[in-house]
């Protein structure tokens, strides 16, 4: 091995002699090139340089002053990218630069009015009523509670991300990725992406619900063609104007956003104003109530939109006739009772008040919940009813229940007119001072926003009566709008406003969306959506909108807002959940980059935060909440294969690092069990000239091995110094990680570079892992061609590190003749592993076999336990000990145990074991000779150096170093004296070598390594691979390559073997 760690490191030799001869020419008048320093700024002279930082000239190019630094921050401009990217978009585009305008929005209008304009919303008008009606006042309060507490602890969260630093243009999306990386934040960005989109497609829907419902029912192109198909008619219609608004919307932002973003002051206003007329109107209430009689049949309520009196008879010309509601239930104008409602003749017909006012004490009423099937009748409480059953195709005369309600299904569809508190954040980069204002706008927005729903849950419940409340489309109060009828001074203020309101929410969520996709697809970590960061020249999201429109037309044609209202609930409670997760992870992690300004936070507010949020999912929907967290699952692990190549410095990463910290702790308070004892492996590799691995097959064993689990560390040395060869072990590194990536080996890669090779081993046996995650195996390649070669240095090395090995307590495995070794895409169908269990060494034997079938490759094979008994031994007894060990082992293997005769040395060993000996003695001597000539010619070129001539003795890895070819010798008589006795004695002792005897203790080993070989080729000739016992090399240096030709006798003839030396403990055990 040491011949070849020479020759593989030749070449890095060869470049540090030309480096110094660099350093060193020029007699003393070289200026040494600093890496650290540009030629060309160092050529410009000393005016490039302030004199007063003379000290510091050399680096000033990678650590700039501080006043160019400076002056770069203040150029800061809020572009997506950090600073890298924000760098070269300066160089790239300095000459088409146009000098943009300065951030100059206030908190008021940059976060308080958009935040305010996104909270209020469809819901507010359409269903708040409803949902007070069902849950009744106490548990509105509370699913208002809820849902406003989830988005103020989001925005306590998000503030301090906010306010952490320099806030790019962004938003939320690019909170979450720069502070949980980019798998969270893509899938959380896509989730807000899909959550602002499907919001898009409700504020539409919701406007066309206003529009056909109560402003031009007329307007609707599907009538129901029976008493039952109202309900589908109207969804047919929601699509198809749906369809058409969204066209509309998604032209209008297409040809300018501008617009939208003007207009958005007016669709606020339509708010403000809708939201005042409730205000007014619930105060006019107490005094003056509105008229809006509500029409009862027993405690039934009737939708009044079919008849106009509310009575079974009326008086017409003195004459008492059928009423409308009389033909409707008896389908006779006369008063015929035959064919009548049974419901309808029991009962009575009366008419309360539906709006009776705030001074009228309907809130007791409102206080408790009313939850319905879907289908059942909305009756009044304690109203005097005969309860009898009335006919079925009477059902569509009375205001029916559409859907089940019960407060879950509440919690979903109330919870997007609580979101929108991104909206300040979104906005960013048009702040004057986005730290402050973002904070104070959106908590300010969000206790307006929560005062205005609790206040109108009291005043709905204190003001309405109970069935209308429930009543969701207002068909008891003649298809007004329910919120309508309380509103002062007019219903068509509040339907008006609410219709532009949502048409607005639309434009601004089908603005919003698209921008916020291709901010996703310009970060190219999901690489299928690059062509959505494409758009017009002026940066215009065309394609993105495309898709946007596209998938806002899925929620349309769901066409009901009840049904879309949960599924945008689930996506911006998924966002919300990942904003306090990313506040919480980098305030436990206290990451030194953390020091944000808005300091009332809490990692505690951020988990309760996250807690409500995950609760609110399966409250409001379970399925939901499934599905949409195996979307933001998938698009995590997509991105995490893809490998997103981003480094953000993001929470997550550092999280890893404290759990992996706290793990290293734990195992650092002792040594594994042995039930839990793997072999962690260090492979010593060896790189050819080119840096290339000589020996890849070890890399595949490795994984075959280990599959997967546990430790695994790729060491291998260069020789020569660290300041010139680091280049080089850098690239080394590249090419072993390439390497193990085609090989999968899952693991760590450690280049060293030392002086001496043998010592770089010995550095990576000691030093490598850290804390409790260190190896405890060592891999090592066979020197092959040890024989050939004059040059000892490589199979010393390998017993160096076999000695090191000891030493240092650790298992060591020689895989020899690797280059037969199975890859990972062969399997074998059939063969044995044949395990040769000379001496007891702590189980490894056992236990690599069983590892090794773990793997494809070695599964089908047979494991077979070889043990040796001698003469005095009874093998019966030990045959059936070994079969009771491994059934106690649970180890599946049949069990042989051969029978080693007492034998006389024989000529062939006696004769291997002399040829060996002459061979060492030989090459001792031929090297004795070489290093007398060497040495001479030492003295003639340097006899003053006192030095040199010590350091020739100093170390045998120097008896390899290379020496000029054409020594010029200068003769003297007395050197030419001493040349020719040096001679005679070398002569003399080539002769010597005929006439040895070998060494007794010798021949006993070679007959053990000859018997052994025998009996193992004999049996195991044909095995997939063979484990055996590695004898330990001899106490006494001077053995040291007898003991290499021990070791080739021993394993001659054998394809695949594995050397296998314990570490000194026991590695497998019986007990569980």
């Amino acid at each position: 091995m040491k011949e070849e760690l020479e020759t593989l490191f030749e070449s890095e030799r060869a470049s540090e002699e030309t480096n110094c001869e660099k350093f060193t020419g020029g007699h003393g008048n070289h200026k040494e090139n600093s890496p650290f320093l540009n030629s060309s700024e160092a050529g410009k002279g000393g005016d490039y340089y302030d004199r007063n930082l003379a000290l510091f000239e050399e680096e000033l190019d990678i650590r700039p002053k501080v006043s160019s630094l400076l002056g770069k921050l203040v150029n800061y401009t809020n572009l997506t990218q950090g600073v890298k990217e924000h760098e070269e978009a300066e160089s790239t585009d300095g000459s088409k630069k146009k000098v943009s305008k300065s951030p100059s929005m206030g908190t008021l209008m940059g976060v308080y009015l958009p935040c305010m304009q996104n909270i209020f919303g469809v819901i507010l008008f359409l269903r708040l009523t409803w949902m007070v009606g069902m849950a009744g006042v106490l548990q509105s309060f509370l699913i208002v509670l809820l849902c406003c507490c989830c988005t103020m602890l989001t925005t306590i969260s998000m503030s301090a991300i906010a306010t952490n630093g320099v806030v790019p243009a962004g938003g939320s999306y690019f909170m979450i990725s720069r502070s949980l990386g980019p798998e969270f934040g893509g899938a959380v960005g896509l989730c807000f992406y899909l959550g602002t989109t499907f919001a898009g497609a409700m504020y539409i829907l919701g406007a066309i619900e206003i529009l056909l419902t109560y402003i031009v029912p007329q307007a609707a192109i599907f009538h129901p063609s029976g008493a039952h198909d109202a309900s589908s008619a109207m969804l047919n219609n929601m699509r198809v104007y749906g369809t058409v608004f969204l066209i509309l919307m998604a032209v209008v932002v297409f040809v300018g956003v501008k617009y939208v973003n003007k207009f958005a002051s007016l669709f606020l206003a339509c708010v403000v104003i809708s939201i005042l007329s409730i205000y007014a109107g619930a105060i006019k209430s107490i005094f003056d109530p509105p008229e809006f009689p509500i029409c009862m049949l027993g405690n039934r309520t009737l939708s009044r939109d079919q008849f106009d009196v509310c009575a079974k008879t009326i008086v017409k010309d003195n004459i008492t006739v059928a009423s409308k509601l009389w033909e409707l239930f008896c389908h006779s104008t006369n008063l015929t009772t035959e064919n009548c409602d049974e419901y309808f003749l029991m009962n009575n017909v009366s008419e309360i008040a539906g709006i009776p006012g705030a001074a009228s004490g309907i809130l007791k009423d409102n206080l408790w919940s009313n939850y319905l099937e879907k289908g059942e009748i909305l009756e009044k409480a304690h109203h005097p009813s005969v309860d009898v059953a009335g006919q079925k195709n009477n059902l569509h005369l009375y205001v029916l229940s559409d859907i089940a309600t019960s407060f879950m299904v509440l919690v979903g569809i109330f919870f997007p007119s609580v979101t929108g508190i991104m909206a300040g954040s979104n906005r960013s980069g048009d702040l004057k001072d986005a730290q402050k204002s973002i904070p104070v706008g959106t908590i300010l927005a969000i206790v307006t926003t929560s005062l205005v729903y609790f206040s109108c849950v009291l005043l709905f419940g204190a003001c309405i009566e109970g069935v209308v409340l429930r009543d969701k489309y207002g068909d008891a109060v003649n298809k007004n709008l329910v919120v309508g009828t309380l509103s002062w001074p007019s219903p068509w203020v509040i339907v008006i406003g609410s219709f532009f309101s949502t048409c607005g929410a639309g434009l601004q969520s089908l603005t919003g969306a698209p921008r916020l996709l291709q901010a996703i697809a310009k970060d190219n970590i999901i690489p299928f959506l690059w062509v959505f960061g494409h758009g017009k020249a002026n940066g215009e999201p065309t394609w993105a909108l495309l898709l946007t429109a596209l998938i806002a037309e899925l929620g349309i044609l769901i066409a009901s807002l009840d049904m879309v209202a949960p599924i945008l609930s689930m996506f911006f409670l998924m966002c919300y959940l990942f904003v306090n997760l990313a506040c919480a992870v980098q305030t436990l992690l206290r990451t030194p980059n953390w020091r944000p300004r808005f300091k009332y936070y809490h990692w505690a507010l951020s988990f309760l935060g996250m807690s409500i949020c995950l609760a609110l999912m399966f409250i409001s929907s379970w399925y939901y909440a499934l599905v949409a967290m195996l979307i933001a699952g998938m698009i995590y692990k997509y991105i995490e294969y893809q490998g997103a190549e981003k480094e953000w410095g993001d929470g997550i990463r550092g999280l890893s690092l404290s759990a992996a910290r706290y793990a290293l702790l734990r195992l650092e308070e002792g040594p594994p069990h042995t039930k839990n004892w793997r072999p962690q492996l260090l492979v010593l590799l060896k790189l050819d000239e080119d840096l290339h691995v000589k020996y890849p097959r070890l890399l595949t064993f490795a994984s075959q091995l280990k599959a997967g689990k546990g430790l695994t560390i790729i060491g291998s040395v260069i020789q020569g110094n660290f300041l010139e060869t680091y280049g080089e072990a850098q690239a080394a590194e590249q090419t072993i990680k390439n390497m193990m990536d085609i090989e999968k080996v899952k693991g760590f890669c450690q280049v060293v570079v030392a002086n001496k090779v043998r010592e770089g081993i010995a550095h990576l046996i000691q030093s490598c892992g850290l804390g409790g995650m260190k190896h405890n195996t060592v891999v090592l390649g066979w020197p092959y061609g040890w024989r050939q070669s004059e040059d000892p240095r490589s199979w010393k090395t390998f017993i160096g590190t076999v000695r090191c090995t000891t030493a240092a307590h650790l298992a060591l495995l020689v895989p020899k003749n690797v280059s037969f070794y199975p890859s990972n895409h062969e399997r074998y169908n059939e063969g044995n592993i044949d395990v040769w269990w000379i001496v007891h060494d702590g189980g490894m034997l056992m236990l690599l076999p069983f590892l090794l079938k773990q793997h494809k490759v070695w599964r089908k094979c047979k494991m077979r336990i070889f043990t040796v008994a001698q003469m005095d031994d009874n093998s019966i007894q030990m045959k059936k000990d070994l079969a009771t060990f491994l059934y106690q082992l649970r180890i599946e293997a049949e069990v042989e145990v051969v029978e080693m005769h007492n034998s006389d040395i024989s000529a062939y060993t006696y004769e291997r074991t002399l040829m060996m000996e002459q061979r060492s003695q030989m090459l001792r001597q031929m090297r004795l000779t070489k290093t007398e000539r060497e040495r001479e010619a030492q003295l003639v070129k340097d006899r003053h150096s006192i030095a040199r001539l010590e350091s020739l003795y100093s170390d045998e890895e120097d008896e390899g170093d290379p020496v000029p070819e054409n020594i010029q010798m200068t003769w003297t008589k007395e050197k030419c004296d001493a040349e020719k006795r040096n001679r005679g004695s070398a002569v003399g002792s080539f002769r010597d070598l005929i006439s040895i005897k070998p060494n007794q203790s010798n021949v006993r080993r070679m007959h053990t390594a000859v018997k052994l070989n025998e009996v193992i080729v004999n049996r195991s000739h044909d095995a997939r691979l063979v484990l055996l016992n590695m004898p330990g090399p001899p106490k006494n240096t001077d053995g040291d390559e007898n003991y290499m030709e021990f070791l080739e006798v021993l394993t001659e003839g054998l394809e695949r073997v594995l050397l296998v030396r314990g570490g000194g403990r026991e590695v497998i055990t019986i007990y569980s």
